[in-house]
């Protein structure tokens, strides 16, 4: 499967978060109306994420995918099924979703907690909001949930040498977002 970039609304921003935990790219456009996501997606070749059945007909060629409302896990399953990530697992923003970036633990040095900094590893660090992230519980309990969703084995981001791993540092990302 080729991978496949998503747009979609504020009414799939929580779906729009997980999909970025593993890798998807999804662009989220708050407030637009469903027009406007389909105008973003075939400009941009994207392909539309939606709770609605509408599909105007000025954009007939396209492709959309109606998602299940209220049911997350199953929201998240339909498109692992059927779509492939653009990256790995954890590369993402899942706030914004830019490409993380590799830090090291020195550049944070003020702006996450100290016993974080301290383990030495490297971080990951969103250019575009400035939100550093590493590893800690809750990625265990994200990553539970994520093959929960998926019925598929999600890793975990690999501590290797310099990354600590979640028993090193036991913390969670700045933002706590999505804990």
């Amino acid at each position: 499967m080729e991978p496949t970039r998503f747009v979609t609304d504020a009414s799939l921003e929580f779906v729009a978060r997980r999909l970025r935990f593993l890798g998807f790219d999804v662009a989220s456009h708050r407030g637009a109306r469903l027009e406007e996501l389909f105008d973003v997606a075939a400009r941009d070749g994207r392909v539309v994420l939606t709770l609605s059945d509408r599909h105007p007909r000025k954009w007939a060629h396209v492709e959309s995918l109606r998602l299940p409302r209220g049911d997350a896990g199953a929201a998240v399953r339909r498109v692992v099924e059927r779509h492939a990530p653009a990256g790995a697992p954890f590369s993402r923003c899942p706030q914004c979703n830019v490409a993380l970036r590799r830090r090291s633990a020195f550049e944070a040095v003020g702006e996450v907690p100290a016993r974080v900094t301290r383990a030495g590893g490297p971080l990951t660090w969103c250019p575009a909001c400035g939100r550093w992230y590493w590893l800690g519980g809750h990625v265990t309990r994200l990553v539970e949930w994520l093959e929960e969703a998926t019925g598929k084995q999600v890793p975990l981001p690999q501590a290797g040498p310099g990354i600590p791993g979640p028993d090193q540092v036991g913390g969670s990302s700045a933002d706590g977002a999505d804990a």
